[in-house]
């Protein structure tokens, strides 16, 4: 199969020579009605020139990533009459709770409908569900669960640890606390309300990320006093330097989760090293430091770490040291 000149292999970006849309996401029908044919498509997709937004939409590698493409996207595959839902509706919020074994791939494509009908669509969950009228909001003409609706139900239906990653998630986009726990009572009944009511007062928008609220629910399983998420450290000008994912202020003990994401590169670990070296020696803290298998491996339990870790900052702020006189 010949391909254009714009396809050539030297190509850094697409650029206007393709007749692809830059500004909106498109499906392969709609590619092929421009004259890229799948094959044409499928290349593109695979050297990165452009992605997958969801399961049949795709855009090229530069458009923007915004809550408008996100709902054009799902405007392409969604019809009017559905209402869109769980993780698909937090995705569409801004709360990105993806699958842990494949954090980029596109979500699923989640959507309900009050009417009594599915939709049938491949890559669709579709179903039918209860859903008052305050239930639902409107996002650029989409309609969609609101944040607090998304919260609950991902707080109920979600497994543990993605469930309280869930609740932090919408609390750190403006969810009111108080206004979720008093809506945990409306689901008495459904599937997973016991777990609502166990995390609803747990959840805390301070958590930066879905594995530091995963770490948070291992210390919180571990019989641990309760921490705080992103404490600051100061220096001696009483200027704010650096946080701690999860700390004790109390004994200056901090848990951290070094993501590969952002602690895999060797500038990223001389900072992370430097960081920790500076509060070790000069505000006396104690660390213990988490990767993504520590934490939701098959066999992951960091309570054992988390508790001796505890045990010997207790020892190290109560440790006498002699100070010589000049």
């Amino acid at each position: 199969m010949s391909r254009p000149s714009w396809c050539s292999s030297d190509v850094v970006l697409l650029d206007e020579d393709c007749p692809l849309p830059f500004d909106v996401p498109f499906t392969p029908q709609q590619a092929a009605t421009e004259g890229v044919p799948r094959g044409v498509l499928r290349v593109l997709y695979e050297r990165g020139l452009v992605r997958r937004l969801l399961q049949g939409v795709y855009g090229v590698a530069q458009l923007p990533d915004t809550i408008g493409t996100r709902c054009a996207a799902l405007r392409l595959v969604v019809p009017d009459s559905a209402i869109v839902t769980d993780r698909t509706a937090a995705w569409l919020h801004g709360v990105d709770i993806q699958y842990r074994s494949a954090p980029y791939v596109p979500p699923p494509i989640s959507v309900f409908s009050a009417s009594g009908s599915r939709l049938r669509r491949p890559g669709v969950a579709s179903g039918i569900r209860g859903l008052r009228s305050r239930d639902v909001t409107r996002i650029d003409g989409l309609r969609v669960t609101t944040p607090l609706r998304t919260a609950c139900d991902l707080g109920r239906l979600l497994w543990r640890f993605d469930a309280l990653a869930a609740l932090d998630g919408f609390l750190r986009l403006g969810v009111d606390h108080d206004e979720l726990l008093a809506e945990v009572e409306r689901y008495k009944g459904y599937r997973g309300v016991r777990q609502l009511r166990a995390f609803a007062p747990l959840a805390d928008g301070r958590a930066e990320s879905p594995p530091e609220s995963a770490l948070r629910l291992h210390w919180y399983d571990a019989g641990l006093p309760r921490p705080e998420p992103q404490v600051w450290v100061y220096d001696d000008d009483g200027v704010a330097v650096f946080r701690v994912d999860l700390a004790l202020e109390e004994v200056l003990f901090g848990a951290e989760f070094d993501g590969k994401e952002f602690h895999s590169s060797d500038e990223d670990r001389d900072y992370d090293a430097d960081r920790r070296a500076w509060m070790t020696e000069h505000r006396k803290w104690t660390f213990e430091i988490f990767e993504a298998e520590d934490i939701y491996g098959r066999l992951a339990d960091p309570g054992p770490r988390l508790r001796a870790g505890i045990a010997k900052a207790r020892q190290s702020i109560s440790r006498w040291t002699l100070t010589r006189h000049s």
